[in-house]
């Protein structure tokens, strides 16, 4: 055969179509052509992937701030949970007793009681001395009054009776702002077009109820219409309620858009270990700004603040509890973004990553090769598990992964907990697969 031809496939007509092999010059400018196709096809990628890259860490603060506004509005537990510290706070405990107290003795004109003490004892003909010493009563009594009020509201401030009065009365206006703003009709607070109406259906029974109890039998015939009140009505209503849609929608939709632009730029980068580094990596970054922006807010809101109105120590304390669960977020993607830039390094080619792996699998190899001379064989499970180590090993980190995804408001304790179990596993696994019998042609020792 004519090295410089090769056949083709024969034509519709049955008839073969040689075709003349490159020469050196068809043959360099062919590697050329191809060299610069993938070049460009790669630059495309670079291009996609970072673009991909750059819009989902722009989403990523606003993601986790849109999803913890959606969650405290919308949802009355983790309202109630999120100002519930509030009650048992020193300092927030020390306002509301000193507020109190204040109101308390607004209502007690003290001067007057000891103004009519003197006008008595100056009728009743007592000596000057007498009555001026009643006039000086005012500032004493004055204190001790307060004294005894003070004392008063402070055990009951600091009690579980307050603590359990502010959850419920929390957890009650939530759930009516909620009931209002979402436009659900079935609780005592609703809304009906732009008006805010209160159902007193179940007071109008209950009354009803008693005076029939009561001996009134004519209160039955009290008729079941008009059972609403009309508290405000205001043509706001209609935007705040659209408001709370695009609330819903952000906290729900804007985290799995920042995830599937996140993923789409790692599969339609070139190299994808190497984007899953620079993703986690940028995310982290992302919340770390986001953490720098939420203490720089934090010493704005305390500076203006004016302390006559909220001691600093309180507005402090309001201020940390209200973005709690925010900073607690922002901190547990921090911990798992380095995490799992950390991974991705160590599945490199790096020196230090390459070092690690061998340090481990020597580690697996030496435990396994004991166990087997103890006499625990594995057996073809054993083998089964050391010849598909990384299906098993991407087993184990996907489950993880959904564990954290499944998990209900993970904190960092959580993925610390959960990156335990994830080594402890691979650590057994690969204990389990060394402690295998060793296959044919391989050493056993």
């Amino acid at each position: 055969m004519n090295p410089a031809t090769t056949p083709d496939q024969p034509d519709s007509d049955g008839t073969a179509n040689p075709r003349r092999a490159f020469t050196a010059d068809e043959r360099a400018e062919y590697e050329r052509l191809r060299r610069h196709a993938a070049v460009r096809h790669r630059r495309v990628r670079v291009a996609g992937s970072s673009i991909l890259l750059l819009l989902a860490l722009l989403l990523a603060p606003l993601a986790v701030v849109a999803a913890w506004v959606q969650d405290t509005v919308s949802d009355t537990d983790r309202y109630v949970e999120t100002v519930a510290p509030l009650a048992s706070d020193p300092a927030v405990q020390e306002v509301v007793i000193n507020r109190l107290t204040d109101h308390v003795l607004e209502n007690v004109d003290v001067t007057a009681v000891t103004d009519s003490l003197a006008r008595t004892l100056q009728d009743a003909g007592a000596p000057p001395r007498v009555v001026a010493g009643a006039e000086a009563l005012t500032g004493p009594l004055q204190n001790e009054v307060r004294t005894v009020v003070h004392r008063t509201v402070s055990r009951v401030i600091t009690g579980d009776t307050f603590q359990q009065a502010w959850e419920d009365a929390n957890r009650r206006a939530h759930t009516a702002v909620v009931t209002m703003l979402t436009g659900d009709s079935t609780g005592a607070v609703r809304a009906q077009g732009d008006t805010v109406q209160l159902d007193v259906g179940k007071v109008v029974d209950q009354v009803r109820e008693r005076l029939v109890d009561a001996g009134f039998d004519k209160a039955a015939a009290i008729p079941d219409t008009d059972r609403t009140i009309t508290l405000f009505q205001t043509e706001q209503l209609g935007k705040a309620q659209d408001m709370m849609r695009l609330l819903d929608v952000l906290g729900v939709w804007l985290p799995l858009l920042t995830v599937v632009l996140a993923a789409l730029a790692v599969w339609t980068a070139p190299a994808h270990r190497v984007m899953l580094m620079i993703t986690a990596t940028g995310v982290g970054v992302m919340m770390v700004a986001l953490l720098v922006a939420l203490a720089v807010a934090r010493r704005i809101y305390l500076d203006s603040v004016p302390p006559a109105t909220l001691p600093p120590g309180a507005a402090a304390t309001i201020y940390d509890t209200f973005v709690l669960f925010l900073r607690d977020s922002t901190r547990t993607l921090l911990v798992v973004s380095v995490i799992t830039a950390l991974v991705a390094y160590l599945y490199g080619p790096g020196r230090p990553a390459r070092a690690v792996r061998a340090t481990a699998q020597r580690g697996a190899t030496a435990t396994g090769r004991a166990l087997r001379r103890a006499g625990v064989c594995t057996g073809s499970a054993g083998r089964w598990l050391a010849d598909h180590r990384a299906w098993t090993t991407g087993g184990v980190f996907a489950a993880g992964s959904l564990a954290l995804v499944l998990w209900n408001h993970p904190t960092v304790g959580a993925v610390v907990l959960v990156l335990g179990v994830v080594l402890a596993a691979l650590v057994v696994l690969a204990i389990l697969g060394a402690a295998a019998p060793p296959a044919h042609g391989e050493s056993g020792a």
